[in-house]
């Protein structure tokens, strides 16, 4: 099979569609499947951490929305396709595409370069026009896409099916085990996000205990780095620009910090105790729901809710079982 990718990342996305797209990429190769990616090179990507064949799509710089996504995706929707099309391959088994901005309006426009369509979604708040659909999120109901896809359309939905690269699975066991024969807390892990805009990384650092053993994960998009390099060097942080050994670093973390979104099912597969920041408005509904399962808590008061799981092993034993029973990270091989 030709399997082709329209995917993003950059300052204002992140990364965590691209990584997801590449988890799966990895597992479709993995298959025998032909991979190629259509990406635009928006400020902050990350197109280097693709080990796939890349096409890149021309940017214009000088575009402007007033719709959000689309200010993000830096064209519009018939723009995009228009481009896409140009940069499809002669033969294309199944377009996969994962962006906010794009509807059913681009999808019709490419159903007759490819003989399937897969979106990747998390919203429901718009019209799709595809084969199958993934939403990948806890708590997802049919009835959210209900009148958006066509009635013939497959849904996989839930963390059955979240994108997870193959390393999360493999230390799965592993993180059974050293959960249930931790018993003190010493290690915190602050990952909010490979652009982290708004600087949060460091507000929370302030707030940390220093006697803490702390790993910091920044992508080298962020605009703060240096800043938080240097309020590190006096401090017990470690830095870490671009991990590629995420699963690894969760793995030895006994709490963590960190952001909505996809990473939060990497954490639930390790069992990893999260307490969340709510970075964006489409993360909130995840957050809830992980709150109401147990497997995380949304912050407050951070030195308080920090305070409070430190000092109840059961408390943190339990958010750790929690959190596993959510998420297997087998998503991409189902």
């Amino acid at each position: 099979m030709n399997v082709v990718f329209r995917v993003d990342s950059s300052v204002q996305i992140g990364l965590g569609h691209l990584m997801r797209c590449v988890a799966l990429a990895d597992e479709l190769a993995r298959l025998g499947c032909a991979v190629t990616f259509l990406c635009r090179a928006l400020e902050g990507n990350s197109i280097e951490a693709i080990k796939h064949a890349v096409k890149v799509l021309e940017n214009n710089v000088e575009f402007h929305s007033n719709q959000l996504y689309l200010n993000w995706l830096g064209a519009t929707e018939e723009e995009d396709a228009e481009q896409t099309i140009k940069a499809m391959p002669k033969v294309a088994d199944l377009l996969i595409v994962d962006s906010y901005a794009l509807s059913q309006v681009w999808h019709k426009q490419l159903r007759p370069y490819t003989k399937k369509i897969l979106v990747i979604d998390d919203l429901a708040n718009r019209q799709f026009d595809c084969d199958i659909l993934l939403n990948q999120n806890f708590g997802i109901k049919r009835s959210a896409y209900e009148g958006k896809v066509r009635r013939d359309t497959e849904l996989l939905l839930g963390c059955e099916y979240a994108l997870l690269r193959a390393e999360f699975a493999e230390k799965r066991n592993e993180a059974r085990i050293r959960r249930h024969q931790s018993s003190k807390i010493t290690n915190i892990l602050v990952s909010l996000g490979g652009s982290d805009i708004d600087n949060v990384t460091y507000d929370v650092l302030k707030q940390i205990d220093n006697t803490l053993n702390i790993v910091v994960v920044l992508g080298s998009a962020s605009p703060h780095n240096k800043m938080i390099k240097d309020y590190a060097k006096k401090r017990n942080i470690e830095v870490v620009i671009d991990a590629d050994n995420m699963a690894d670093l969760m793995l030895n973390a006994d709490i963590a910090i960190g952001a909505g979104g996809s990473t939060s099912w990497e954490r639930c597969c390790l069992g990893l105790p999260t307490l969340l920041c709510i970075l964006a408005e489409n993360q909130r509904s995840g957050a809830v729901q992980l709150e109401k399962q147990g497997a995380a808590a949304v912050i407050r008061d951070l030195a308080n809710d920090l305070q409070a799981i430190m000092e109840n092993p059961q408390y943190h034993k339990a958010m750790s079982d929690n959190a596993m029973s959510i998420c297997d990270g087998l998503g991409c091989r189902r």
